[in-house]
Protein backbone atom coordinates (compact mmCIF):
# COMPACT_ATOMS: atom_id res chain seq x y z
CA UNK A 1 0.00 0.00 0.00
CA UNK A 2 1.00 3.67 -0.60
CA UNK A 3 1.07 3.97 3.77
CA UNK A 4 4.15 1.10 3.94
CA UNK A 5 5.97 2.35 1.16
CA UNK A 6 5.82 6.14 2.47
CA UNK A 7 7.22 4.23 5.90
CA UNK A 8 9.49 2.19 4.20
CA UNK A 9 10.78 5.28 2.09
CA UNK A 10 11.06 7.35 5.59
CA UNK A 11 12.42 4.80 7.13
CA UNK A 12 15.53 4.20 4.72
CA UNK A 13 16.02 8.15 4.89
CA UNK A 14 16.93 7.89 8.91
CA UNK A 15 19.10 4.61 8.42
CA UNK A 16 21.05 6.54 5.72
CA UNK A 17 21.33 9.77 7.42
CA UNK A 18 22.19 7.26 10.93
CA UNK A 19 24.93 5.77 9.50
CA UNK A 20 26.33 8.64 7.26
CA UNK A 21 26.88 10.99 10.81
CA UNK A 22 26.01 9.03 13.77
CA UNK A 23 23.73 12.17 14.77
CA UNK A 24 19.89 12.03 15.67
CA UNK A 25 19.17 15.40 13.03
CA UNK A 26 18.65 14.33 9.56
CA UNK A 27 21.05 15.47 6.76
CA UNK A 28 22.81 14.07 3.58
CA UNK A 29 25.79 12.50 3.04
CA UNK A 30 28.49 14.79 1.96
CA UNK A 31 30.54 12.12 0.70
CA UNK A 32 27.85 10.53 -1.42
CA UNK A 33 29.75 10.35 -5.10
CA UNK A 34 26.11 8.84 -7.10
CA UNK A 35 23.87 11.86 -7.30
CA UNK A 36 20.49 9.63 -7.45
CA UNK A 37 20.10 8.79 -3.80
CA UNK A 38 20.92 12.33 -2.84
CA UNK A 39 17.70 13.86 -5.21
CA UNK A 40 14.97 11.00 -3.91
CA UNK A 41 16.21 11.82 -0.08
CA UNK A 42 15.96 15.86 -1.13
CA UNK A 43 12.78 14.74 -2.56
CA UNK A 44 11.73 12.88 0.57
CA UNK A 45 12.72 15.87 2.70
CA UNK A 46 11.26 18.59 0.72
CA UNK A 47 7.48 16.85 0.27
CA UNK A 48 7.91 14.41 4.03
CA UNK A 49 9.02 17.05 6.85
CA UNK A 50 10.38 15.54 9.80
CA UNK A 51 8.72 15.65 13.69
CA UNK A 52 10.77 16.89 16.30
CA UNK A 53 8.92 16.44 19.51
CA UNK A 54 8.19 19.24 21.85
CA UNK A 55 10.81 17.88 24.47
CA UNK A 56 13.97 17.62 21.54
CA UNK A 57 13.32 21.04 20.52
CA UNK A 58 14.03 22.53 23.72
CA UNK A 59 17.48 20.74 23.35
CA UNK A 60 20.46 23.00 21.65
CA UNK A 61 20.21 22.70 17.86
CA UNK A 62 22.50 20.78 15.90
CA UNK A 63 23.99 21.89 12.58
CA UNK A 64 22.80 20.08 9.93
CA UNK A 65 25.11 19.25 7.07
CA UNK A 66 23.89 19.36 3.62
CA UNK A 67 26.06 18.06 0.43
CA UNK A 68 26.04 21.17 -2.40
CA UNK A 69 23.97 19.01 -4.49
CA UNK A 70 21.52 18.46 -2.04
CA UNK A 71 21.08 21.38 -1.18
CA UNK A 72 20.53 22.48 -4.93
CA UNK A 73 17.98 19.89 -5.40
CA UNK A 74 16.53 21.49 -2.26
CA UNK A 75 16.53 24.30 -3.58
CA UNK A 76 15.23 23.51 -7.46
CA UNK A 77 12.65 21.02 -5.80
CA UNK A 78 11.09 23.84 -3.98
CA UNK A 79 10.97 26.41 -6.86
CA UNK A 80 9.35 23.69 -8.69
CA UNK A 81 6.09 23.31 -6.46
CA UNK A 82 6.30 27.16 -5.92
CA UNK A 83 6.21 27.39 -10.05
CA UNK A 84 3.92 25.40 -9.89
CA UNK A 85 1.31 26.19 -7.86
CA UNK A 86 1.76 30.04 -9.09
CA UNK A 87 0.67 29.01 -12.87
CA UNK A 88 -2.29 26.64 -11.46
CA UNK A 89 -3.06 29.84 -9.92
CA UNK A 90 -2.68 31.95 -12.69
CA UNK A 91 -4.18 29.97 -14.93
CA UNK A 92 -7.43 29.34 -13.44
CA UNK A 93 -7.94 32.84 -12.72
CA UNK A 94 -8.08 33.13 -16.60
CA UNK A 95 -10.03 30.42 -17.52
CA UNK A 96 -12.64 30.60 -14.59
CA UNK A 97 -12.97 34.28 -16.05
CA UNK A 98 -13.17 33.75 -20.07
CA UNK A 99 -15.79 30.68 -18.36
CA UNK A 100 -17.84 33.45 -16.37
CA UNK A 101 -18.26 35.70 -19.63
CA UNK A 102 -19.37 32.56 -21.80
CA UNK A 103 -22.00 31.48 -19.15
CA UNK A 104 -23.18 35.29 -18.62
CA UNK A 105 -23.37 35.92 -22.32
CA UNK A 106 -24.70 32.69 -22.87
CA UNK A 107 -27.30 32.89 -20.27
CA UNK A 108 -28.47 36.68 -20.40
CA UNK A 109 -27.99 37.50 -24.23
CA UNK A 110 -28.34 33.82 -26.27
CA UNK A 111 -30.98 31.92 -24.14
CA UNK A 112 -34.34 33.48 -23.16
CA UNK A 113 -35.51 31.28 -20.51
CA UNK A 114 -39.59 32.64 -19.25
CA UNK A 115 -38.73 31.36 -15.89
CA UNK A 116 -35.42 33.29 -15.09
CA UNK A 117 -36.12 36.94 -14.51
CA UNK A 118 -32.50 38.61 -14.66
CA UNK A 119 -33.15 41.73 -12.44
CA UNK A 120 -35.44 39.65 -9.95
CA UNK A 121 -32.28 36.97 -9.91
CA UNK A 122 -29.11 39.79 -9.85
CA UNK A 123 -30.73 42.09 -7.65
CA UNK A 124 -30.71 40.45 -4.28
CA UNK A 125 -27.71 38.70 -4.57
CA UNK A 126 -25.84 41.95 -5.65
CA UNK A 127 -26.61 44.13 -3.40
CA UNK A 128 -26.04 41.60 -0.74
CA UNK A 129 -22.64 41.24 -1.61
CA UNK A 130 -22.45 45.12 -1.34
CA UNK A 131 -23.62 44.98 2.07
CA UNK A 132 -21.15 42.33 2.83
CA UNK A 133 -18.60 44.81 1.65
CA UNK A 134 -20.03 47.44 3.73
CA UNK A 135 -20.38 45.34 6.90
CA UNK A 136 -16.62 44.26 7.02
CA UNK A 137 -15.39 47.85 6.36
CA UNK A 138 -17.45 48.76 9.87
CA UNK A 139 -16.71 45.83 11.16
CA UNK A 140 -12.91 46.94 10.93
CA UNK A 141 -13.51 50.58 12.11
CA UNK A 142 -15.42 49.49 14.81
CA UNK A 143 -12.30 47.65 15.94
CA UNK A 144 -9.97 49.78 15.57
CA UNK A 145 -12.00 52.24 18.33
CA UNK A 146 -12.68 49.40 20.52
CA UNK A 147 -11.26 45.63 20.26
CA UNK A 148 -12.80 44.26 23.57
CA UNK A 149 -16.46 45.42 22.85
CA UNK A 150 -15.77 44.91 19.19
CA UNK A 151 -15.17 41.06 19.93
CA UNK A 152 -17.50 40.31 22.53
CA UNK A 153 -19.90 41.65 20.56
CA UNK A 154 -18.82 39.48 17.74
CA UNK A 155 -18.57 35.83 20.02
CA UNK A 156 -22.48 36.99 21.09
CA UNK A 157 -23.82 38.24 18.07
CA UNK A 158 -22.57 35.19 15.32
CA UNK A 159 -24.29 32.09 16.86
CA UNK A 160 -27.54 34.11 17.19
CA UNK A 161 -26.97 35.34 13.76
CA UNK A 162 -26.33 31.56 12.22
CA UNK A 163 -29.28 30.23 14.03
CA UNK A 164 -31.39 32.86 12.61
CA UNK A 165 -30.15 31.97 8.39
CA UNK A 166 -31.26 28.26 10.15
CA UNK A 167 -34.81 28.87 11.06
CA UNK A 168 -35.08 30.68 8.03
CA UNK A 169 -34.47 27.85 6.03
CA UNK A 170 -36.43 25.42 8.04
CA UNK A 171 -39.72 27.47 8.12
CA UNK A 172 -39.55 28.63 4.11
CA UNK A 173 -37.66 25.68 3.41
CA UNK A 174 -38.47 22.70 0.74
CA UNK A 175 -37.06 18.75 0.45
CA UNK A 176 -33.50 19.02 1.75
CA UNK A 177 -33.33 22.51 2.49
CA UNK A 178 -35.11 22.45 5.90
CA UNK A 179 -31.77 19.28 6.92
CA UNK A 180 -29.58 21.98 5.74
CA UNK A 181 -31.57 24.79 7.77
CA UNK A 182 -31.05 22.13 10.90
CA UNK A 183 -27.55 21.63 10.40
CA UNK A 184 -27.15 25.44 11.14
CA UNK A 185 -28.97 25.23 14.34
CA UNK A 186 -26.78 22.67 15.52
CA UNK A 187 -24.00 24.69 14.04
CA UNK A 188 -25.05 27.67 15.97
CA UNK A 189 -25.28 25.89 19.49
CA UNK A 190 -21.68 24.55 19.22
CA UNK A 191 -20.43 28.00 18.28
CA UNK A 192 -22.83 29.47 21.29
CA UNK A 193 -21.69 26.31 23.88
CA UNK A 194 -17.83 27.11 22.78
CA UNK A 195 -17.96 30.91 22.64
CA UNK A 196 -19.88 31.40 25.87
CA UNK A 197 -19.38 28.64 28.32
CA UNK A 198 -15.80 27.20 27.57
CA UNK A 199 -14.05 30.19 26.73
CA UNK A 200 -12.92 31.69 30.18
CA UNK A 201 -12.59 35.10 30.88
CA UNK A 202 -8.66 35.00 31.52
CA UNK A 203 -8.46 33.77 27.81
CA UNK A 204 -10.38 36.48 26.56
CA UNK A 205 -8.92 38.79 28.47
CA UNK A 206 -5.17 37.90 27.01
CA UNK A 207 -6.73 37.88 23.54
CA UNK A 208 -7.90 41.31 23.64
CA UNK A 209 -4.42 42.46 25.70
CA UNK A 210 -2.33 41.04 22.63
CA UNK A 211 -4.41 42.18 20.06
CA UNK A 212 -4.40 45.48 21.64
CA UNK A 213 -0.27 45.17 22.18
CA UNK A 214 -0.01 43.69 18.33
CA UNK A 215 -2.07 46.47 16.96
CA UNK A 216 -0.75 49.24 19.03
CA UNK A 217 1.31 50.82 16.15
CA UNK A 218 0.19 49.25 12.58
CA UNK A 219 2.77 49.47 9.51
CA UNK A 220 2.47 52.53 7.12
CA UNK A 221 -0.11 51.72 4.95
CA UNK A 222 -2.03 48.83 6.53
CA UNK A 223 -5.74 49.88 6.24
CA UNK A 224 -4.92 50.99 2.54
CA UNK A 225 -4.05 47.30 1.66
CA UNK A 226 -7.17 46.12 4.17
CA UNK A 227 -9.37 48.27 1.96
CA UNK A 228 -8.38 47.90 -0.92
CA UNK A 229 -8.54 44.17 -0.82
CA UNK A 230 -12.16 44.18 0.86
CA UNK A 231 -13.55 46.80 -2.23
CA UNK A 232 -11.46 43.67 -4.82
CA UNK A 233 -12.78 40.73 -3.04
CA UNK A 234 -16.32 42.42 -3.06
CA UNK A 235 -15.36 43.17 -6.94
CA UNK A 236 -14.33 39.94 -8.29
CA UNK A 237 -17.38 38.22 -5.80
CA UNK A 238 -19.89 39.95 -8.18
CA UNK A 239 -18.30 39.20 -11.33
CA UNK A 240 -18.24 35.49 -10.51
CA UNK A 241 -21.93 35.92 -9.52
CA UNK A 242 -22.94 36.85 -13.10
CA UNK A 243 -21.56 33.85 -14.41
CA UNK A 244 -23.64 32.01 -11.78
CA UNK A 245 -26.49 33.54 -13.08
CA UNK A 246 -26.00 32.89 -16.26
CA UNK A 247 -25.65 29.21 -15.69
CA UNK A 248 -28.37 29.50 -13.62
CA UNK A 249 -30.88 31.21 -16.66
CA UNK A 250 -29.80 27.94 -18.98
CA UNK A 251 -31.04 24.64 -15.95
CA UNK A 252 -29.30 22.14 -18.75
CA UNK A 253 -28.81 19.58 -15.80
CA UNK A 254 -25.35 18.27 -14.54
CA UNK A 255 -23.49 20.49 -16.91
CA UNK A 256 -24.60 23.87 -15.49
CA UNK A 257 -24.42 22.53 -11.98
CA UNK A 258 -20.74 21.86 -12.48
CA UNK A 259 -20.18 25.09 -13.35
CA UNK A 260 -21.23 26.58 -10.82
CA UNK A 261 -19.17 24.45 -8.56
CA UNK A 262 -16.69 25.35 -10.36
CA UNK A 263 -16.74 29.08 -9.89
CA UNK A 264 -17.78 28.74 -6.26
CA UNK A 265 -13.96 26.51 -5.30
CA UNK A 266 -12.53 28.99 -7.13
CA UNK A 267 -13.92 31.86 -5.62
CA UNK A 268 -12.87 29.97 -2.20
CA UNK A 269 -9.47 29.17 -3.46
CA UNK A 270 -8.99 32.93 -4.71
CA UNK A 271 -10.16 34.46 -1.37
CA UNK A 272 -8.20 32.56 0.41
CA UNK A 273 -4.93 33.37 -1.94
CA UNK A 274 -5.57 37.02 -1.14
CA UNK A 275 -6.25 36.68 2.49
CA UNK A 276 -2.88 34.89 2.57
CA UNK A 277 -1.04 37.62 0.90
CA UNK A 278 -2.13 40.15 2.40
CA UNK A 279 -1.57 38.44 5.62
CA UNK A 280 2.40 37.67 4.77
CA UNK A 281 2.56 41.43 3.63
CA UNK A 282 1.30 43.21 6.71
CA UNK A 283 2.82 40.40 9.28
CA UNK A 284 6.12 40.71 7.39
CA UNK A 285 6.33 44.68 8.10
CA UNK A 286 4.67 44.24 11.88
CA UNK A 287 7.83 41.35 12.48
CA UNK A 288 10.43 43.80 11.38
CA UNK A 289 8.55 46.57 14.09
CA UNK A 290 8.51 44.28 16.72
CA UNK A 291 11.93 42.87 16.20
CA UNK A 292 13.78 45.65 15.34
CA UNK A 293 11.82 48.95 15.85
CA UNK A 294 12.81 49.36 12.36
CA UNK A 295 9.73 50.66 9.62
CA UNK A 296 8.56 49.10 6.47
CA UNK A 297 5.64 49.76 4.23
CA UNK A 298 3.15 47.06 3.73
CA UNK A 299 2.49 48.30 0.36
CA UNK A 300 6.11 47.59 -0.44
CA UNK A 301 6.13 44.16 1.25
CA UNK A 302 3.12 43.40 -0.95
CA UNK A 303 4.55 43.94 -4.00
CA UNK A 304 7.43 41.47 -2.55
CA UNK A 305 5.02 39.00 -2.02
CA UNK A 306 3.35 39.67 -5.49
CA UNK A 307 7.00 39.32 -7.32
CA UNK A 308 8.41 36.47 -4.91
CA UNK A 309 6.46 34.46 -2.75
CA UNK A 310 3.08 33.85 -4.27
CA UNK A 311 3.61 30.25 -4.86
CA UNK A 312 4.52 29.82 -1.32
CA UNK A 313 1.06 31.63 -0.62
CA UNK A 314 -1.07 29.22 -2.80
CA UNK A 315 0.36 26.32 -1.37
CA UNK A 316 0.10 27.50 2.25
CA UNK A 317 -3.64 28.50 1.00
CA UNK A 318 -4.49 24.82 0.02
CA UNK A 319 -3.07 23.00 2.99
CA UNK A 320 -3.97 25.13 5.79
CA UNK A 321 -8.08 25.01 5.47
CA UNK A 322 -7.23 21.12 5.38
CA UNK A 323 -4.81 21.05 8.29
CA UNK A 324 -7.16 23.13 10.42
CA UNK A 325 -10.52 21.24 10.18
CA UNK A 326 -9.01 17.84 10.92
CA UNK A 327 -6.81 19.06 14.06
CA UNK A 328 -9.49 20.85 15.08
CA UNK A 329 -11.27 17.81 15.30
CA UNK A 330 -8.34 15.75 16.82
CA UNK A 331 -8.61 18.56 19.52
CA UNK A 332 -12.39 18.46 19.93
CA UNK A 333 -12.13 14.65 20.70
CA UNK A 334 -9.04 15.06 22.76
CA UNK A 335 -11.30 17.41 24.87
CA UNK A 336 -14.07 15.02 24.89
CA UNK A 337 -11.91 12.70 26.81
CA UNK A 338 -10.95 15.07 29.74
CA UNK A 339 -7.69 16.02 28.02
CA UNK A 340 -6.15 19.12 27.26
CA UNK A 341 -4.08 20.62 24.70
CA UNK A 342 -1.04 20.20 26.43
CA UNK A 343 -1.70 15.92 26.44
CA UNK A 344 -2.41 15.77 22.72
CA UNK A 345 1.39 18.07 22.37
CA UNK A 346 2.86 15.38 24.88
CA UNK A 347 0.81 12.41 23.10
CA UNK A 348 2.30 9.42 21.19
CA UNK A 349 -0.85 8.23 20.20
CA UNK A 350 -2.30 8.10 16.49
CA UNK A 351 -4.09 10.78 16.80
CA UNK A 352 -2.08 13.27 18.40
CA UNK A 353 0.78 12.15 16.19
CA UNK A 354 -1.01 13.07 13.03
CA UNK A 355 -1.77 16.59 15.01
CA UNK A 356 1.61 17.00 15.64
CA UNK A 357 3.08 16.21 12.79
CA UNK A 358 0.72 18.34 10.67
CA UNK A 359 0.87 21.12 12.42
CA UNK A 360 4.63 21.20 10.85
CA UNK A 361 3.91 20.76 8.30
CA UNK A 362 1.34 23.50 7.83
CA UNK A 363 -0.18 26.00 10.20
CA UNK A 364 -0.52 30.04 9.34
CA UNK A 365 2.30 31.20 11.28
CA UNK A 366 4.67 29.93 8.69
CA UNK A 367 2.99 32.79 6.44
CA UNK A 368 5.25 35.30 8.78
CA UNK A 369 8.66 33.51 8.17
CA UNK A 370 7.48 33.27 4.13
CA UNK A 371 6.89 36.89 4.67
CA UNK A 372 10.26 37.28 6.80
CA UNK A 373 12.96 35.02 5.52
CA UNK A 374 11.93 33.73 2.18
CA UNK A 375 10.89 30.59 2.78
CA UNK A 376 8.57 27.90 1.44
CA UNK A 377 5.91 27.32 3.06
CA UNK A 378 6.27 24.11 4.60
CA UNK A 379 9.77 24.65 5.65
CA UNK A 380 8.53 28.06 6.99
CA UNK A 381 5.79 26.16 9.09
CA UNK A 382 8.41 23.75 11.00
CA UNK A 383 10.97 26.64 11.48
CA UNK A 384 7.77 28.75 12.95
CA UNK A 385 6.24 26.24 15.34
CA UNK A 386 9.50 24.82 16.62
CA UNK A 387 10.51 28.81 17.57
CA UNK A 388 7.50 28.47 19.84
CA UNK A 389 7.90 24.75 20.91
CA UNK A 390 11.47 26.15 22.42
CA UNK A 391 9.47 28.43 25.13
CA UNK A 392 8.19 26.07 27.58
CA UNK A 393 3.92 27.11 27.32
CA UNK A 394 4.33 28.76 24.48
CA UNK A 395 3.01 26.53 22.02
CA UNK A 396 -0.19 25.86 23.69
CA UNK A 397 -0.69 29.65 24.56
CA UNK A 398 -0.49 30.79 20.93
CA UNK A 399 -2.54 27.81 19.82
CA UNK A 400 -5.59 28.76 22.23
CA UNK A 401 -5.23 32.04 20.95
CA UNK A 402 -8.80 33.20 20.25
CA UNK A 403 -7.73 36.21 17.46
CA UNK A 404 -8.41 33.33 14.45
CA UNK A 405 -11.69 32.53 15.92
CA UNK A 406 -12.68 35.91 16.30
CA UNK A 407 -11.95 36.85 13.08
CA UNK A 408 -13.92 33.70 12.21
CA UNK A 409 -16.94 34.39 13.67
CA UNK A 410 -16.90 37.88 12.24
CA UNK A 411 -16.87 36.68 8.78
CA UNK A 412 -19.71 34.28 9.50
CA UNK A 413 -21.71 36.93 10.87
CA UNK A 414 -21.21 38.85 7.94
CA UNK A 415 -22.02 35.64 6.07
CA UNK A 416 -24.92 35.17 7.90
CA UNK A 417 -26.21 39.36 7.52
CA UNK A 418 -25.77 38.47 3.85
CA UNK A 419 -27.73 35.77 3.64
CA UNK A 420 -30.65 36.47 5.44
CA UNK A 421 -30.87 39.70 3.14
CA UNK A 422 -30.91 37.73 0.09
CA UNK A 423 -33.14 35.26 0.93
CA UNK A 424 -35.87 37.28 2.23
CA UNK A 425 -35.56 39.51 -0.50
CA UNK A 426 -35.63 37.19 -3.34
CA UNK A 427 -38.33 35.19 -0.64
CA UNK A 428 -40.48 38.00 -1.54
CA UNK A 429 -40.36 38.12 -5.32
CA UNK A 430 -39.20 34.50 -6.62
CA UNK A 431 -39.45 32.10 -4.27
CA UNK A 432 -38.30 29.25 -6.88
CA UNK A 433 -34.63 30.86 -6.51
CA UNK A 434 -34.39 32.00 -2.46
CA UNK A 435 -32.56 29.23 -1.26
CA UNK A 436 -30.34 29.09 -4.06
CA UNK A 437 -29.69 33.26 -2.94
CA UNK A 438 -29.36 32.30 0.92
CA UNK A 439 -26.48 30.39 -0.03
CA UNK A 440 -24.29 32.15 -2.64
CA UNK A 441 -24.81 35.09 -0.04
CA UNK A 442 -23.09 33.52 2.51
CA UNK A 443 -20.28 32.35 1.16
CA UNK A 444 -19.54 35.74 -0.66
CA UNK A 445 -20.40 37.20 2.67
CA UNK A 446 -17.95 34.91 4.29
CA UNK A 447 -14.94 35.30 1.99
CA UNK A 448 -15.56 38.97 2.15
CA UNK A 449 -15.58 38.93 6.08
CA UNK A 450 -12.23 37.04 6.23
CA UNK A 451 -10.47 39.29 3.42
CA UNK A 452 -11.01 42.13 5.46
CA UNK A 453 -10.17 40.98 8.99
CA UNK A 454 -6.39 39.05 7.30
CA UNK A 455 -4.32 42.13 8.72
CA UNK A 456 -5.90 41.83 12.34
CA UNK A 457 -4.72 38.29 12.09
CA UNK A 458 -1.15 39.49 10.51
CA UNK A 459 -0.75 41.95 12.74
CA UNK A 460 -0.90 38.94 16.04
CA UNK A 461 1.13 36.32 14.16
CA UNK A 462 3.93 38.83 13.77
CA UNK A 463 3.54 39.48 17.34
CA UNK A 464 3.88 36.22 18.47
CA UNK A 465 6.58 34.88 15.76
CA UNK A 466 8.73 38.01 16.75
CA UNK A 467 8.45 37.36 20.63
CA UNK A 468 9.28 33.55 20.49
CA UNK A 469 12.22 34.40 18.22
CA UNK A 470 13.54 36.76 21.18
CA UNK A 471 11.52 36.91 24.20
CA UNK A 472 13.72 39.19 25.31
CA UNK A 473 12.83 41.98 22.97
CA UNK A 474 12.85 45.42 24.30
CA UNK A 475 9.29 45.62 22.57
CA UNK A 476 7.92 42.97 24.69
CA UNK A 477 6.31 43.07 28.34
CA UNK A 478 5.02 40.47 30.96
CA UNK A 479 1.96 39.42 29.30
CA UNK A 480 2.71 36.68 27.76
CA UNK A 481 5.12 35.02 30.82
CA UNK A 482 2.31 35.66 33.39
CA UNK A 483 -0.17 34.34 30.81
CA UNK A 484 2.23 31.48 30.77
CA UNK A 485 2.77 31.01 34.45
CA UNK A 486 -1.08 31.29 34.81
CA UNK A 487 -1.74 28.53 31.97
CA UNK A 488 0.84 26.04 34.11
CA UNK A 489 -1.37 26.61 37.33
CA UNK A 490 -4.78 25.92 35.80
CA UNK A 491 -3.10 22.77 33.94
CA UNK A 492 -1.89 21.85 37.30
CA UNK A 493 -5.42 22.50 38.88
CA UNK A 494 -7.07 20.23 35.92
CA UNK A 495 -4.79 17.23 36.59
CA UNK A 496 -4.97 17.41 40.31
CA UNK A 497 -9.19 17.40 40.02
CA UNK A 498 -8.67 14.47 37.27
CA UNK A 499 -7.18 12.57 40.08
CA UNK A 500 -9.36 13.20 42.35
CA UNK A 501 -12.23 12.06 40.17
CA UNK A 502 -10.14 8.82 39.06
CA UNK A 503 -9.68 8.17 43.09
CA UNK A 504 -13.29 8.66 43.66
CA UNK A 505 -14.18 6.12 41.05
CA UNK A 506 -12.07 3.27 41.61
CA UNK A 507 -13.15 3.63 45.79
CA UNK A 508 -16.82 3.41 44.23
CA UNK A 509 -16.25 0.24 42.38
CA UNK A 510 -14.03 -1.37 45.21
CA UNK A 511 -17.17 -0.82 47.14
CA UNK A 512 -19.54 -2.27 44.92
Amino acid sequence: TETHTVVFLNGLLISFTFFNHKSPSLSLSPSTTDSSPSYLFAFLQEIEQTVTTPAATQQPQQDVVTSPAAAQQQTLTGRFFRCLFTSIFYSQLILISALVIFLTLRGLLFTKSPNFHPKKWYTPLLSSVALSGLLSLSWQCLFLCNIASTSKATIILAPLLTFSVGIFLVLYGKTFVPGIGGLLILFSFAQAIHSWLFVTRRRREFTFTITALSTSVLPPRTRLIAVVSSILSVLYSAFLAAGIGGATATRRGLVDILFISLIVISLAWTMQVLKNVQVVAVSKAAYVHFANYDVVNACDALCGTLRSQLGSVCIGSTLVPVFVVIRGMIRTVNRGGNGSDRTMYAGHGDCAWVANHMVLVGNRYGFVHVGVHNKGFVQASRDAWQEFRRTVGLEELVDADLTSSICFLSAFGIGAISALTAGIWELNIHKDYFFQMTLYAFIIGYFVGRVSSAWLQACVMAYFVAYAANPEGANFDNTIPERIARQNVEENKRLADNEVRQTEEEEEITYM
